[in-house]
């Protein structure tokens, strides 16, 4: 208990008391970290930000909302994954240093790929990449197709409102990245729990019980996927992880066991998190614009652009940080050694000199893939096709399916800060509209 109350302390505790500290300050970024009526729709405080060039103050970082500053840090060799305990105050950083390293590493402390760089990451990324091909996701499409249908049954039979978060959009991923792990499918309602527990991982200064939360679910999936991973080893299949444990490198070596737990939840977790918010995100979108709906009716090879504009307008990650390797330059402005910089995604793709008219949703963006809503350099999303992939099936299916769809009141966002997304989206179904399009 002891231990833990250190640990909190110095991960989150003393954070948010410096968070609070730079908010009374003025801090704008602080402010947005500390006010989720303001988390909620941030678009106007980045539009804030963005009279700052090529930086704002962050609470305690350089914040950008430009997509080409965005994209020159996220694409330089002179930044590095960033190490958020370095950037705190100095007695966060003693705290931390008596806590000692977390028994169970989370998505952004190694050896995830998302906390490490060259050397390693290169290794991780290597051999991941090497099992994760785009013909393998290209393979999975029909059946992604298949489980979509399955669901969109099991909602056609409901007699009235239906959430379609833990109905559809949660689902639809979860089950496509169990099967690609081998894992079983029986398990999905519980790796939601679980992952939705550990989701806050990624935020800063959490209060002690949701951090307690967060700490019992990432130990949970530690766990599970640790014995998982061992009868795999033991017992392989033709599935993703038995194949990143047999694979061997070019140097003939092989991930630890740490190293592909750390990449099996990483996996996972983006295998369907972030792809639940963007299903999410995409439907209440097109939910707010019934023009958008028709024009993907008259025009269905719309759709794989939709799902860009869908990611660029509400992209499910609003945020990566990146620290300064050595002594550089960014748009002309010296960053020293050391410093750390935040790249807002959500708003660089919101950035009216890349995106004319940037607000707007728009299914036929000419240039909507142009978003970092997948990140940008050596650390770009390893299952940006996946997502793609998902967020078209499952959005088109639902949308042709029942035509109809509506708003069922009030939806309810998650309550994270780097993951944006929904956790409640009522709506009812239009079974006149499933009718009739049955029949056609």
């Amino acid at each position: 208990m002891l231990r833990d109350t250190v640990r909190w302390t110095a991960t989150h505790g003393l954070t948010r008391m410096a968070i609070r500290q730079r908010a009374r300050q003025g801090n704008p970024d602080a402010t947005l970290l500390l006010d989720p009526e303001l988390q909620g729709d941030p678009f106007e405080h980045y539009e804030n930000l963005r009279a700052h060039w090529p930086f704002a103050p962050g609470a305690f970082s350089r914040v950008s909302v430009h997509h080409d500053v965005c994209t020159e840090v996220l694409r330089s060799e002179d930044f590095g994954v960033a190490d958020r305990d370095a950037s705190m105050p100095t007695p966060v950083r003693l705290a931390l240093r008596l806590a000692g390293p977390p028994p169970n590493p989370g998505p952004i402390d190694p050896p995830s790929m998302l906390a490490v760089d060259p050397p390693d990451h290169t290794r991780y990324r290597r051999l991941v990449t090497r099992a994760f091909t785009a013909r393998r996701v290209a393979a999975l499409r029909g059946r992604t197709e298949e489980i979509a249908a399955d669901l969109l049954d099991d909602l056609a039979r409901d007699t009235g409102p239906t959430d379609l978060v833990p109905r559809y959009a949660s689902l639809l991923p979860v089950t496509v990245i169990s099967e690609m792990l081998g894992i079983p499918t029986s398990m999905r309602e519980q790796f939601l729990v679980w992952g939705d527990g550990a989701a806050a991982s990624l935020d800063l200064g959490l209060p002690r019980q949701r951090w307690e939360t967060v700490t019992s679910c990432v130990a949970a999936l530690h766990g599970w996927m640790t014995d998982h991973l061992r009868r795999l080893r033991a017992e392989p299949g033709d599935d993703l992880l038995s194949g990143l444990a047999a694979m061997v490198d070019e140097d003939g070596s092989q991930l630890t066991e740490r190293e592909l737990v750390a990449t099996a939840l990483l996996v996972l977790g983006a295998g369907f998190e972030t792809t639940v918010n963007l299903i999410g995100n995409g439907t209440r979108l097109l939910l707010e614009h019934p023009e958008q709906r028709d024009r993907l009716a008259a025009e269905p090879d719309l759709w794989p652009n939709a799902v860009d504009e869908v990611l660029r307008v509400e992209p499910p990650v609003t945020r990566t940080a990146r620290r300064a390797r050595r002594d550089t330059e960014v748009a002309g402005v010296a960053v020293p050694e050391g410093s750390l910089v935040v790249t807002v995604l959500a708003g660089a793709n919101r950035d009216p000199r890349v995106f004319s008219d940037p607000a707007r949703f728009d299914v036929a963006r000419a240039n909507a893939r142009d978003h970092v809503a997948f990140s940008s350099g050596i650390h770009f999303c390893l299952g940006a096709a996946l997502a793609r992939m998902e967020g078209e099936v499952a959005l088109r299916a639902l949308f042709e399916r029942f035509p109809g769809l509506a708003s069922a009141g009030a939806p309810t966002r998650r309550p994270t800060r780097i993951l944006r997304g929904y956790e409640s989206l009522p709506v009812t179904l239009d079974r006149i509209g499933e009718r009739s399009a049955l029949r056609s």
